[in-house]
């Protein structure tokens, strides 16, 4: 018999926070779905809306030995899946920040995000890019990336949710080989890699053909990946071609690839394993992840068609990873 879903003495001790995400979204659902695949892998203590629990139109309830922190902060009127707002915007924070007094207190190990909605954050009057960027202001962390990750593929983002535009401008040699300790320090500790092999991503076509396609790869890439080879023996390729890295990433040539902005390392990822996606926040005090889609309002409110493998993988990690730091 399969191990994976069955309680032992070391899953037992990691309580895993999951956060709703954002009420009006799929999150509630996936956590209905999850919690019940995964009876028994670790505490849960799921922290949202019990009354929109409810509201999923779902016969099944949260098993026995989960915890609930019902913040009942969603007003009842006028409720509905798949709809923006300022209120609901405000709640999937709220749920965020009683989460981070969880992880202060040691009430919870780690902690596991349902999706939120930006653009409902943003009319709350709320100021943040998102999960990562909320969380590493709150705990204060200065140097921070996301991990992205898949059954076949590891990709850290040296830019995140920015113009297409401004990517070239924010890879510089300081962030390049922030991002580079980064990814080398999360492989080694959080998935107890040895001697994490690692490759940089060129930025334009080919690597830019040694500087005919732009000038990123000389100037700023070469310089780095050169210091990193001489001072700290690191094990670290590139710059490739990005088609090239990830899919030698893929084949099992490197044990992660540094992608220079989001859909260089997005695309791959799902194309190559979206029910196994997860986000991970390198960088903070302790592990947090998340399933690798959005909030799905589209289909928020049709049970059935929701798929809760993604949020079940960010769990899987996150209890793993968490185990690993324990190691330390």
């Amino acid at each position: 018999m399969s191990s994976k879903n069955n309680p032992t003495s070391k899953y037992s001790k990691i309580k895993v926070g999951l956060t709703m995400g954002d009420p009006s979204g799929i999150g509630p659902a996936l956590i209905l779905k999850a919690v019940n695949r995964l009876s028994g892998l670790a505490d849960f203590v799921v922290v949202g809306d019990a009354w929109v629990l409810k509201r999923t139109g779902h016969a099944a309830a949260l098993p026995g030995g989960t915890r609930l922190l019902d913040l009942n902060n969603v007003s009842r009127k006028d409720f509905q899946f798949g709809k923006v707002s300022a209120e609901y915007g405000r709640a999937s924070i709220d749920y965020l920040e009683k989460s981070l007094g969880l992880i202060k207190n040691k009430d919870i190990d780690c902690l596991v995000t349902c999706p939120i909605s930006k653009e409902a954050i943003g009319l709350a009057g709320l100021n943040t890019r998102g999960h990562t960027e909320f969380l590493a202001e709150r705990t204060k962390t200065k140097d921070f990336a996301m991990l992205l990750v898949n059954k076949n593929l590891k990709i850290c983002l040296a830019t995140r949710h920015v113009p297409l535009k401004e990517v070239p401008g924010r890879i510089n040699q300081k962030s390049l080989s922030k991002d580079i300790l980064l990814t080398y320090n999360a492989l080694k500790r959080l998935f107890r890699i040895r001697n994490p092999h690692i490759v940089v991503a060129g930025l334009n076509p080919h690597a830019s053909d040694n500087g005919r396609i732009g000038n990123e790869e000389n100037a700023v890439m070469k310089p780095v990946l050169k210091k990193f080879r001489k001072n700290f023996n690191l094990v670290i390729d590139g710059p490739l071609s990005a088609d090239v890295a990830i899919y030698k990433a893929n084949r099992g040539d490197y044990d992660c690839v540094i992608a220079m902005y989001h859909d260089q390392a997005l695309i791959p990822l799902k194309l190559l394993g979206n029910d196994s996606g997860v986000n991970i926040t390198i960088g903070l005090p302790f592990v947090r992840t998340s399933p690798l889609h959005g909030t799905a309002f589209d289909i928020a409110k049709k049970y059935p068609l929701i798929n809760p493998n993604s949020l079940i993988e960010a769990i899987r990690i996150a209890v793993k990873c968490t185990l690993n730091l324990k190691k330390d």
